[in-house]
C-alpha cells in the first residue's frame, strides 16, 4: 500500500466530536491501549487529518503520525505507536527468511509464520500457557480474519509490519500456505518515511 514515497494531500483539523469518536474507536479496537490513550491522543490536543493516495486517511498529532485508515476499514496504528506500546497489540512472528521480503513490501505468506522460526497464537489462554512456553507472549486466543496484527521478526526487538489478516490463524495453521497479509505498513515504506509539515 505504501511501497513508494508518498506526499500528503489536504491537511485539516479534526472536529472535537470526531476526535472523541476516534479515541473511543481506538480503545474499543485495541483494549490494551486504553490506559495509554491520554498519552497517545490527549483530550485537549488537536488531531490533524491528512489525505493520502489510494483513499487512505492519516491521523497525526503535532506532525507525529498516529493512525491510518483505508476507506472504512479498521483504524491501524502507525508503527511508531506500535514501537511505543509493543505489548498492546495482537502479534505474530515471522522467521528470518521472510524478513527481507516483508521489508521490501512483499505480501506476507503463511510459510513465514508456520516455519520453525515463526510464531502464531497457540490457542491457549494466558492461564493455560506454561511459564517457559515460547508462544505465551503471542496472545493466547486465535485471531480472526480482518483483525489487525503486528508482525515481529525472529531475532529482532522491534515490530517490522502491521496489517489486517486475510485469513484466521487456525486456517493458517491448517493450510500452511497462501496469503496472510497483502497490504500493510512496514518499516521503511512511504508512510514510515513521510514527513508531515
Amino acid at each position: 500500500m505504501f511501497k513508494k514515497d508518498i506526499s500528503s494531500g489536504a491537511k485539516s483539523k479534526v472536529k472535537s466530536s470526531v476526535q472523541r469518536a476516534i479515541r473511543s474507536k481506538v480503545t474499543e479496537t485495541y483494549p490494551l491501549l486504553a490506559p495509554h490513550i491520554d498519552e497517545i491522543i490527549p483530550k485537549k490536543s488537536q488531531l490533524d487529518l491528512l489525505k493520502l493516495p489510494d483513499r487512505v486517511t492519516l491521523y497525526a498529532l503535532d506532525a507525529e503520525p498516529l493512525f491510518f485508515q483505508h476507506m472504512d476499514d479498521a483504524l491501524i496504528p502507525h508503527l511508531r505507536v506500535v514501537h511505543q506500546f509493543p505489548n498492546c497489540f495482537s502479534r505474530v512472528r515471522i522467521d528470518r527468511g521472510a524478513i527481507r521480503f516483508v521489508l521490501s513490501g512483499a505480501t506476507l505468506m503463511a510459510p513465514g509464520l508456520t516455519s520453525p522460526g515463526g510464531r502464531l497464537p497457540s490457542g491457549k489462554t494466558y492461564g493455560d500457557a506454561a511459564a517457559g512456553d515460547p508462544d505465551s507472549g503471542y496472545d493466547g486466543r486465535e485471531l480472526e480474519e480482518g483483525e489487525v496484527v503486528v508482525v515481529e521478526a525472529e531475532g529482532k526487538e522491534e515490530a517490522c509490519m502491521i496489517g489486517q489478516l486475510r485469513v484466521g490463524t487456525e486456517e493458517i495453521k491448517d493450510k500452511k500456505k497462501g496469503v496472510v497479509i497483502d497490504q500493510g505498513h512496514f518499516l521503511g515504506d512511504g508512510l514510515w518515511r513521510m514527513v508531515i509539515d
